[in-house]
């Protein structure tokens, strides 16, 4: 008798999903909430006897009532935001499902100037309204670390949580503050580590846009990312740059007019005009609706190949980005080469 009375006790468990939160920015007087998810994991109700905030600048609200098994629950951390400057606040935790207190913690920073981004937000995804979603890391050399910023604000009328979803290895994110409150924003820095990018030129992923964690992905919350990565010329010298090789295009954008027909063609000449062979690394297009082939990869002095595009009406209609072709080169001042192609 005396072992089945004490499992349940000392089987009982508080787990929350993250005790620390970071809110971010908030402006002076302006109050700013931290959501702290819980679960019961015990084999018995839970009771909250009391949650105790370190200052009288901190207030708290949790469930009143027991908290059966598995469920889960909500405690709110609100600080009054009456002075200026980083705040680091912590609250205790008293129940029955621990011997000892859990505490909560929150922090962020209350500015003075601090006000919400005032830009514009064009782009819906459901109760979320965003500023962009296209990533693009244009002429980034390998070891930096670019940063791209995504401005989210919250038009619904319940707390969010966003987040980006199937990050690839090369990108991190980071989202301040951590919630937003209904009518707030909150910004995304996605930033790039080149060194975790494989090949030179154009790389291309999808990731996702979620409102709360748990949300799906889907071509609704869908954010583009295209990354150029450059080779890196710092290291040559002046006498080698007199001997490199020279690129000249015939032409670096191209129209296209269809005129009811459902594929065009068009040309452009490559030359190298320098002292050493030319080697086009990579040819790729930013979208697709484009067939493109060139004649030859490497060019000797004073040779000239075709560069020939086939352009697809219908595939160019429903394109997310403009279309263009990149080309990756052993040009020191040409290294990277876009050519536009204007469809009308």
């Amino acid at each position: 008798m005396l072992v089945l009375t004490m499992l349940p006790v000392s089987a009982q468990k508080l787990i929350a999903t993250k005790t620390t939160i970071d809110v971010g920015k908030t402006g002076f007087q302006q109050p700013v909430t931290a959501v702290f998810e819980f679960k019961n994991k015990s084999v018995r109700r839970l009771r909250i006897e009391s949650v105790q905030p370190d200052c009288n600048c901190t207030t708290v609200d949790y469930p009143k009532t027991e908290i059966g098994m598995g469920e889960k629950f909500e405690i709110k951390m609100t600080y009054d935001a009456k002075m200026l400057g980083h705040f680091d606040k912590q609250a205790a935790i008293i129940s029955n499902g621990t011997k000892k207190p859990v505490y909560i913690r929150m922090k962020g920073i209350v500015s003075e100037n601090y006000q919400d981004f005032s830009g514009d937000y064009p782009i819906e995804m459901g109760n979320m309204r965003i500023d962009k979603n296209e990533l693009e890391y244009d002429n980034v050399n390998k070891g930096e670390m670019p940063v791209a910023l995504i401005h989210v604000f919250n038009n619904g009328t319940s707390l969010m949580r966003p987040n980006l979803m199937h990050l690839p290895s090369y990108l991190s994110a980071t989202v301040a503050p951590e919630e937003i409150r209904p009518g707030r924003t909150a910004t995304i820095s996605v930033t790039l580590n080149s060194n975790k990018v494989s090949d030179y030129g154009l790389t291309q992923e999808s990731i996702y846009l979620a409102a709360n964690p748990g949300d799906k992905a889907t071509k609704e919350n869908l954010i583009g990312v295209s990354t150029v990565l450059l080779p890196s010329f710092t290291k040559m010298t002046e006498t080698q740059k007199q001997y490199a090789p020279k690129m000249y295009l015939s032409k670096d954008q191209v129209d296209i007019f269809f005129d009811g027909k459902s594929k065009k063609k068009a040309e452009i000449q490559i030359s190298n005009l320098g002292r050493t062979p030319l080697t086009i690394s990579s040819l790729q297009m930013f979208t697709e609706g484009l067939q493109i082939s060139l004649g030859k990869s490497t060019l000797q002095t004073g040779e000239s190949t075709k560069l020939k595009i086939t352009a697809q009406r219908e595939v160019l209609k429903n394109a997310r980005t403009k279309p263009r072709i990149l080309m990756i080169t052993n040009d020191p001042d040409q290294s990277k080469v876009i050519i536009t192609i204007n469809v009308k």
